[in-house]
């Protein structure tokens, strides 16, 4: 059951929405959830989020993101990922595991060290008629609670996100949104 919705951004041509919710069936756990319509093959696409390289190039230059893991990385279940980053100005160590890989449908990377008290990304793919439809749904929970999510957290996750779906499409759909 949701407590809140909040549209971020509707129908930019193949960003369908990004929204945020406040998750009622535990306390203090948030959810991130965009859609994004692609029209490129499932394959392709997720050939494209196999290559943990291609996280700089989707995530925002203002968070200063860099992957500090040796590259290429395997991605698979178990495999863990460190980054480096700035958040609002302060130097932020993070690390993740794949704690799921199922090619070309789906895979979940969760926070193991980092800026969040909890951080689940799930990534799903579906193919169709005309490409690929692309969800994202982020479980967190935040230091500080609901307060800090509300004034800090949400609004920095939207503009980061409506920035990779704008990224993601200009890679894979063929032109700016």
């Amino acid at each position: 059951m949701l407590v809140f919705r909040q549209a971020v951004a509707i129908d930019q041509k193949n960003l369908k929405m990004i929204e945020v919710d406040r998750c009622s069936r535990r306390r203090g756990l948030f959810r991130l959830s965009a859609e994004t319509v692609l029209p490129a093959p499932i394959d392709e696409v997720f050939a494209f989020f196999s290559k943990a390289e291609n996280l700089e190039a989707i995530t925002p230059p203002w968070l200063h993101f860099q992957i500090v893991t040796p590259t290429p990385i395997s991605m698979k279940a178990g495999a863990l990922i460190d980054y480096r980053l700035r958040l609002r100005g302060l130097p932020i160590r993070w690390r993740t595991e794949i704690s799921d890989w199922e090619p070309p449908f789906r895979f979940v990377d969760r926070q193991l060290r980092g800026p969040h008290k909890s951080w689940e990304h799930t990534h799903e793919f579906e193919e169709t008629a005309t490409g690929t439809t692309m969800r994202d749904k982020v479980e967190y929970s935040v230091f500080g609670g609901a307060v800090v999510e509300r004034l800090f957290v949400r609004s920095d996750l939207k503009k980061i996100f409506t920035y990779r779906n704008e990224q993601i499409n200009i890679r894979l759909g063929g032109g700016n949104i």
